[in-house]
């Protein structure tokens, strides 16, 4: 039996595709002369990318199955007194699933640009780009301490930010990327306080040391205050989360980025850098495993994410947009779990929602590439019998999205709804009402996307806008031609996704949520929180638990909006047309269009209020106080004084001489009349 894993071997998961995006960046570029052409990016970058998920895969056999470990340190940066700064690996069971499932969907990724980006003349970038995610998304999971996890963490932000804004022309692009970025950028603020603090009290960034002196900060206060320190580090810790994984009010950024091209929105937003949140915070269970009140907070965060972004999926037109939304709500499932201290159920789901959603992405990306790069699901209609891979994969993905029994996303879930049942904390009651609701919504919304997209009348060429391309439209195709199947570099990704979409939920229950497959790994305080113990006395396996769910509640709430869903938009389409009507007659439909209000006041009082700040400090400060008062107003007393001095200091002897013969005069003058 193999104990330990080649730090070489490793080495060259997160390398490989490191090595195909820089061969790519600089040979498949104008910036090294193209030397290797579409063919050599493409054939760079994936073989990367492969190479790393291949390795991958006989990792996590190890690890799972041999009970191989990893944990040691490859290079240290720097070390200032007794804080080493190092770069290095923890390789464990979270850890080999997390770089199974990133490279997996990341290879998906790859295959499916060669015919999605073909025509786009930023092709050997995008892979450069892509290829340059996955080696940051690896790093960020597969390190032993805070200080490589930050660097991933900013890595993935950065290149979000290139990718989102692919299209660096189009001002909404530019706009999105920027969104993105900032957003992110307040998140990760709260993260390196919450590092700072372990590291000021603990004096190290490795993992394992932090966790052995968990105890000592969970008894201590933050000085000069009664808070918690415990509880203040776990809050700022998950605010970089909240902003990663699009937790409200940081959510903001990641349905705009559905400008960067359909490709990113399922690597970015189903698979990778938007669990890392997720991973994070189970990664840190010891710590969060110590303070209520944190786990308080991410419950309520979640739950609002969870139930009020699934709501504003319901009034989406963009296909990709839809989706997005349905990314935010299932993200706040996650983070609900981890309120409950279910972390293994949360990333239980981050691994079944990581292969249906990037399915869902990939399916939308087709229909997109189908209807000659129209996103506007209201005239799309009969798609069905012209994409018929397409058409049944996104029936797949959807299935699983909205939790129906025998799929993957059912079984996750529906641990997720039971995990709130069973905890006894404060916010557990708003937190549960969240979930349940937040089934029927997402039955509604997907199935209102599958069923205008997929049935009904035909209505592809009644589109107004038939003229005006769509966020991902660099192909040129004409508008008057029919829906089209996409080729099979495209629908080839769809059908490998959807085998997991359908069954990994089924394998992966028993293990990952009741076995050992995280022994060692994840922390919950039993005696504090028994909500994964009560999961294990109702789950007794795939099968009892799926036939069970046909008569549960959550599977009733499903069928109820996908039976909703078909009566509004495909036997009554003037029933929602009236109650959209009423809505606006009481403004809650303007509500929802404007996102709760969250985007306006970011753009008009956090954004306009900085840049007023910003100019009372550089008008008043830099300008009035610093150029104008301190810099220019001493050379200006100091000339002054100059000129004085200079008409005081002629040259001429005589002028001396009085001035002496008049001092003189009055000191003479100043003694005799004090004597008297």
């Amino acid at each position: 039996m193999s104990q330990t894993l080649s730090a070489s071997t490793l080495l060259a998961v997160p390398l490989a595709p490191l090595a195909g995006s820089v061969l790519a960046g600089i040979f498949g570029t104008a910036f090294g002369g193209n030397r290797i052409g579409r063919v050599g990016s493409r054939t760079l970058t994936i073989l990367g990318v492969l190479i790393a998920f291949i390795i991958s895969a006989f990792t996590f056999q190890s690890v799972v199955f041999e009970g191989a470990t990893f944990n040691q340190a490859l290079y240290t940066w720097m070390q200032v007194g007794t804080l080493k700064m190092e770069i290095g690996f923890m390789i464990d069971s979270i850890t080999a699933m997390m770089m199974c499932v990133v490279t997996f969907v990341s290879l998906m990724v790859h295959i499916y640009t060669i015919g999605y980006m073909e025509e786009d003349d930023g092709y050997n970038r995008f892979f450069s780009y892509i290829s340059l995610f996955t080696f940051s998304m690896l790093m960020l999971v597969m390190s032993n301490n805070l200080l490589q996890l930050f660097f991933g963490w900013e890595a993935v932000g950065l290149v979000s930010y290139l990718l989102i804004g692919f299209y660096y022309k189009k001002d909404t692009a530019t706009f999105a990327n920027m969104k993105a970025f900032l957003v992110n950028r307040v998140g990760d603020f709260g993260f390196i306080l919450g590092i700072g603090l372990i590291v000021a009290y603990t004096g190290t960034l490795n993992y394992t040391e932090i966790f052995a002196k968990s105890g000592e900060l969970g008894a201590q206060t933050l000085p000069g205050t009664t808070w918690s320190l415990i509880t203040v580090i776990c809050i700022c810790l998950f605010i970089g989360a909240m902003g990663k994984s699009a937790q409200f009010p940081l959510h903001a950024w990641l349905p705009d980025s559905m400008e960067g091209p359909t490709p990113i929105s399922a690597l970015i937003h189903a698979a990778t850098m938007v669990t890392a949140g997720i991973f994070m915070v189970s990664r840190m269970s010891p710590l969060f495993e110590l303070s209520d009140t944190a786990l308080n907070f991410i419950l309520v965060i979640g739950s609002i994410t969870a139930l009020f972004m699934g709501i504003l999926g319901i009034i989406q037109n963009d296909i990709k947009r839809v989706i997005a939304y349905s990314t935010l709500s299932q993200l706040g499932y996650m983070t609900i779990a981890l309120g409950v201290s279910a972390y293994s159920v949360s990333v239980f789901h981050l691994m079944t929602h990581a292969f249906f959603k990037a399915l869902l992405f990939l399916g939308a990306g087709s229909v997109i590439m189908g209807m000659h790069h129209n996103q506007d699901i209201r005239w799309m209609g009969g798609v069905r019998k012209y994409m018929p891979i397409t058409w049944i994969t996104f029936l797949l993905g959807n299935l699983a999205l909205i939790g129906t029994p025998f799929f993957s996303g059912f079984y996750s879930k529906d641990a997720i709804i039971e995990a709130v049942h069973a905890s006894t904390l404060p916010a557990a009651g708003f937190a549960n009402f969240a979930v349940l609701a937040g089934v029927f919504i997402t039955a509604f919304y997907s199935f209102r996307l599958y069923f205008l997209v997929f049935h009904g009348k035909e209505r592809y060429d009644q589109n107004p806008d038939a003229h005006h391309h769509g966020h991902d439209d660099h192909h040129g195709h004409g508008h008057d031609a029919k829906p089209h199947e996409s080729p099979l570099v495209v629908t080839g990704p769809l059908m490998l996704l959807a085998i997991p979409s359908v069954v990994i939920g089924a394998i992966a229950l028993m293990p990952m949520l009741f076995g050992d497959f995280f022994k060692g790994v994840i922390y919950v305080d039993g005696s504090k929180h028994g909500a994964m113990a009560e999961l294990a006395e109702k789950i007794h396996g795939w099968i009892p638990m799926a036939l069970h769910g046909f008569t549960a509640a959550p599977f009733w709430l499903a069928l109820a909006g996908v039976v909703v869903s078909y009566v509004f938009y495909m036997l009554k389409p003037e029933w929602p047309a009236a109650i959209k009507r009423a809505m606006q007659k009481i403004y809650v439909y303007q509500a929802l269009e404007g996102k709760y209000g969250v985007d306006w006041v970011y753009e008009n009082i956090f954004a306009r209020g900085s840049r007023v700040l910003g100019s009372v400090f550089w008008k008043v400060g830099d300008q009035g106080l610093i150029d104008g008062l301190v810099v220019n107003g001493s050379w200006k007393v100091v000339g002054r004084i100059a000129s004085v001095v200079r008409w005081l200091q002629t040259g001429y002897v005589y002028h001396y001489a009085l001035v002496m013969i008049l001092g003189i005069f009055l000191l003479m003058t100043y003694f005799v009349l004090l004597n008297k």
